[in-house]
């Protein structure tokens, strides 16, 4: 056994960590959480004047979805009045679960009344949101960098009431992922004792396959995951694919029901469990099975994750897409060597795929990359494999997930900025 109760509890955490509900695209919701926090700080007063500073990646995952309960608003000045308007901090990534028809009309009568500068971040921080409200006589400012709810600054009217040292190592105020690597992640979900994460994983399993059924049943965004079904059948590989695909089509539209994110992101949480959920129902697995797995494509996603970060140019859909195969791998009787093949395969093929930011096109690379991992342990199954010196894989699972991460954290920083800039030049071309 390689896994002693340190590092077992360690995997406990990061699972903790990580596996926390949201409603909506996150980054915007990030937003939205700042500002209603700072909001409180000023008591009963109304800001008139509002400023956010925030950094590229940010701008790029905000500009083209809708923020939740605020009927059909984009962008984050939408983000910020509904924060002002509706928010309930308390609720962390909740922040906008629950806003009346009134406040809805509060949050379009705010965006047309209230100037809302927004700013690049003076910081060279990939996640980074600086909020600051004025009105009254009275000053809040909120600030949170490297993770969603990471508040490294807060104070109100001078008096500061929270200042933590900012970093550029943006897992500074969480658990060790270093402690992950496959085998033992495979290990672990073998030993696991189910009562130790049932709570967060039943809960990941409800949310975020009722939210794909509700995509399957609406008309949301590019109805991506509907037309796999209805153009190349219901198989049971087509519905992991389109029931996946459907969550993205309705969160990145604004559907108000929640999801259950993984490194940050609610598509990642989508691609990483829907599809395992999706087999298991198929092969009639056990709810015990199925949370084993459910456990490994998630700790598979998130050591994946480490070496990327939590914002990129690198699609994190990849990261869970290939889990996710190695997950539907483990429900059929797999180990060690079914899961490092299977990743190692789905990565060879997609591991090229760009974030261009939050939008309906997300549920398309979801897609893409569940077929990626479906792919890679196809290949398995036949004794089929991409081989060391095959582009950047290399020998040994692990040694090819680092690459991955190398390629998307530093070999990728100069598309990131480029994709950016043609975002940003998009954006005003249409104005």
């Amino acid at each position: 056994m390689l896994i002693g109760d340190a590092k077992y509890n360690s995997y406990i955490s990061i699972l903790r960590e990580e596996l926390v509900p949201a409603m909506g695209c996150t980054e915007p919701i990030a937003i939205a959480y700042a500002a209603a926090l700072a909001r409180k700080q000023m008591g009963g007063a109304m800001p008139t004047v509002v400023s956010i500073g925030v950094s590229g990646n940010i701008i790029k995952n905000v500009k083209s979805v809708v923020v939740p309960n605020t009927g059909g608003l984009k962008g984050i000045a939408s983000a910020v009045a509904a924060g002002v308007i509706a928010g309930d901090s308390d609720k962390l990534l909740q922040v906008i679960s629950d806003v009346t028809d009134e406040q809805r009309e509060d949050i379009r009568r705010f965006l047309a009344n209230v100037p809302i500068e927004i700013r690049a971040a003076k910081s060279n921080l990939v996640f980074d949101i600086d909020v600051t409200l004025r009105g009254s006589g009275r000053m809040s400012n909120v600030r949170l960098v490297n993770n969603h709810t990471n508040i490294c600054h807060m104070e109100c009217d001078g008096v500061v009431l929270t200042d933590t040292q900012v970093t550029e190592q943006p897992e500074d105020n969480l658990t060790d992922k270093r402690v992950l690597n496959t085998l033992e992640i495979v290990e672990f979900a073998d030993i696991l004792r189910i009562e130790d994460v049932e709570d967060i994983i039943a809960r990941q399993a409800e949310y975020n396959y009722a939210i794909a059924q509700e995509g399957m049943r609406g008309e949301y965004g590019g109805c991506v995951g509907k037309a796999i079904v209805e153009a190349m059948g219901g198989t049971v590989w087509n519905r992991a694919k389109a029931m996946a695909a459907a969550g993205s089509d309705a969160r990145m539209s604004g559907c108000e029901l929640p999801v259950v994110i993984l490194s940050g992101s609610g598509n990642q949480g989508i691609t990483a469990s829907v599809p395992v959920i999706e087999y298991a129902r198929e092969i009639g697995a056990s709810r015990e099975k199925l949370y084993r797995a459910l456990v490994l494509s998630d700790l598979l996603t998130i050591h994946q994750k480490s070496g990327i970060g939590r914002l990129s140019a690198f699609c994190g859909a990849v990261s869970a897409g290939s889990a996710s195969g190695a997950a539907i791998a483990y429900l059929d009787g797999g180990g060690a060597d079914a899961v490092a093949h299977t990743i190692v395969n789905a990565l060879a093929i997609i591991s090229g795929m760009v974030c261009d930011g939050a939008k309906a096109s997300c549920a398309g690379k979801i897609a893409a990359s569940v077929e990626a991992g479906i792919i890679g342990y196809s290949m398995y199954k036949c004794g089929r494999e991409f081989r060391s010196g095959d582009g950047i894989v290399t020998k040994g699972v692990d040694r090819t997930i680092a690459n991955v991460g190398r390629l998307a954290k530093d070999g990728m920083r100069q598309t990131d900025e480029e994709i950016l800039r043609i975002m940003l030049h998009d954006v005003e071309a249409t104005e």
